[in-house]
């Protein structure tokens, strides 16, 4: 057993964090694993560590050009690609989610009928095609990228299905096949594991990554990511950067840097059937929830936004009350993951933050200790790239995640790695969640590498707000050392570790309090880890303000 000398307490901690793995043991207040001690959120605040850029790897951030073996399509009139698996709101369903059909791109399109071909999933228990006795009946679309202006090609997709399946048994493999029977257009037979019941001793092992791209530093990190066998991705936007090429195909790291004359800002939405067969090796089993991101906003004819976004992924958005795609909610076992949207109004009087209320109304931490909130702009960032861009999110809703006891906050959108401090308003604070960006998935544009604190990298404070949101929120710090400054002149406290790397994160929670973190690097092996920490719950310090969130739901019903 080992004991904690906790103001004038002793307690004991070591029998119960024993219990958190067989191969973890508490040694000096720290957890051991495999011979290493591995710090836990009890120890901070840390000292902030900047690592510095390695030179020597840059990776290949250059997009898989369209004759890649991996990015063809490699079947037949009506059969189906593409496939991918997402999660309903509980462990007893899932969506099941593919392609048909070719896409069209140029001046004379026609769109394909969705009605011409059924969305059917055969599926059960046994690998076996005849085993596959379950059957369910989805609903079809197709979308359209179109552009009112002289040379411009548009673009209308293949025939997208989705597929709900119901009634499924926790923590269990299935087998399916998807397709339409009648017309001998099916897929083979594909595997995946139902979620855990949702309780405090259950709970999958996340993958997380963001700004993933397709380029051959993202085939490095998908390639680690299966290595390190998810049971859940979490994808916090961006997913093909189809909007950094014109309709022609011809492309660019940075779009307003060499197209900054187009009438409109244009997309080639090849690439996301390009995408969308890449990742079949993974969402195929293993199920992705994904959110939008600023490269999905894709506009079009009309003003229309997030077309191919709202079209090719199966949201729970109706099942968890949500009248958008842009932002729902999930559990997956112990966990209640509030998936936010940056791109649409987050205001107090916004939908969102209306259904937001709602939500955490109804979270029963009893059930799901764990609550994770998941959106891609991030609000702690010291970074250039992007730096307090979306403050006016930040205002509006910071308040209210931190009295509902939020423990995790993952973010993409800055092209590095940071995990902060547990921080709240910009301070120190233990009951706050840590943030966590991710937005290192290896798309093509250049990574981030510059940070705001450094001398001269400061950024004026009326170029920071979010383009496509407006609105000006961000201010000067009004108290600690940067009091009366936009900007650090070293790195902030609330800033734990920082570094401009490609890779990908996975989240282990043990139990009601313990979480592991670990984040790898594209250029380690995929067992290494380049920043870990055990991420600790401490509910009795920090109670959830259920009667605040309660209120403010009921105020606005």
């Amino acid at each position: 057993m080992v004991f904690k000398r906790e103001g004038g307490r002793v307690i004991l901690i070591g029998f119960y964090c024993f219990l958190l793995i067989i191969s973890d043991f508490v040694f000096g207040g720290k957890i051991v694993k495999g011979g290493d001690a591995i710090p836990t959120t009890l120890d901070g605040p840390f000292t902030p560590v900047t690592v510095p850029l390695d030179e020597s790897f840059r990776g290949n951030a250059v997009d898989l050009p369209s004759d890649d073996f991996r990015v063809r399509r490699n079947v037949k009139g009506f059969e189906p690609e593409q496939i991918s698996i997402s999660l309903s709101t509980t462990h007893d369903s899932v969506w099941i989610s593919w392609v048909t059909g070719e896409y069209q791109i140029g001046d004379n399109i026609k769109p394909l009928n969705p009605e011409s071909v059924a969305s059917i999933v055969e599926y059960g228990r046994v690998k076996s095609v005849k085993k596959l006795t379950q059957k369910t009946e989805g609903y079809s679309l197709i979308y359209n990228q179109l552009y009112p202006f002289k040379g411009l090609q548009n673009y209308t997709s293949g025939i997208i299905h989705h597929v709900q399946l119901t009634g499924l048994s926790p923590n269990t493999i299935y087998y399916y096949r998807c397709g339409d029977p009648s017309i001998g257009a099916m897929s083979g037979v594909f595997g995946f594991k139902t979620m855990p019941v949702s309780g405090p001793k259950n709970y999958p092992k996340i993958g997380i990554v963001g700004d993933l791209g397709l380029t051959y530093n993202s085939t490095s990190t998908v390639s680690h990511l299966i290595k390190n066998h998810p049971d859940l991705l979490l994808l916090v936007g961006d997913a093909t950067y189809a909007n950094l090429y014109l309709t022609n195909g011809t492309s660019s790291d940075c779009y307003s840097c060499s197209f900054s004359n187009t009438p409109i800002h244009e997309t080639y939405q090849p690439r996301w059937d390009f995408w969308g067969r890449f990742m079949q090796k993974l969402t195929s089993k293993v199920p992705i929830m994904a959110i939008e991101g600023n490269h999905e906003i894709e506009e079009q004819v009309g003003g229309k936004t997030f077309a191919a976004y709202n079209a090719r992924f199966a949201f729970p958005s109706k099942e968890s009350g949500s009248k958008s795609t842009m932002y729902y909610s999930f559990n997956a076992g112990g966990v209640h993951f509030l998936m936010l949207g940056g791109y649409i109004d987050y205001d107090k009087s916004s939908d969102q933050y209306k259904w937001l209320l709602r939500d955490l109304a109804k979270v029963n931490r009893e059930v799901t200790p764990w609550l994770v909130g998941v959106w891609h702009p991030p609000w702690y960032n010291t970074y250039v790239s992007h730096y307090k861009e979306v403050e006016c999110m930040r205002v509006a809703m910071e308040e209210l995640l931190y009295n509902a006891g939020v423990d995790i906050i993952f973010n993409g959108h800055v092209h590095a790695y940071e995990r902060s401090n547990r921080v709240y308003n910009y301070t120190l604070d233990p009951c706050g969640p840590v943030h966590i960006t991710v937005g290192d998935g290896g798309n093509r544009e250049k990574m981030a590498v510059k940070h705001a604190d450094e001398p001269g990298n400061c950024p004026e404070p009326s170029t920071t707000p979010d383009s496509f949101m407006g609105g000006f929120c961000a201010s000067n710090f009004t108290s600690g050392p940067a009091a009366g400054n936009f900007c650090w002149d070293r790195q902030p406290e609330y800033s734990a570790y920082r570094e401009s790397s490609f890779g990908h994160g996975i989240l282990e929670v043990k139990n009601e309090t313990h979480a592991l973190w670990t984040w790898h690097r594209n250029q380690d092996m995929y067992y290494e880890s380049g920043d870990q920490i055990f991420i600790v719950r401490e509910p009795e310090r920090c109670p959830v303000k259920a009667k605040t969130t309660i209120e403010l739901w009921r105020s606005v019903k």
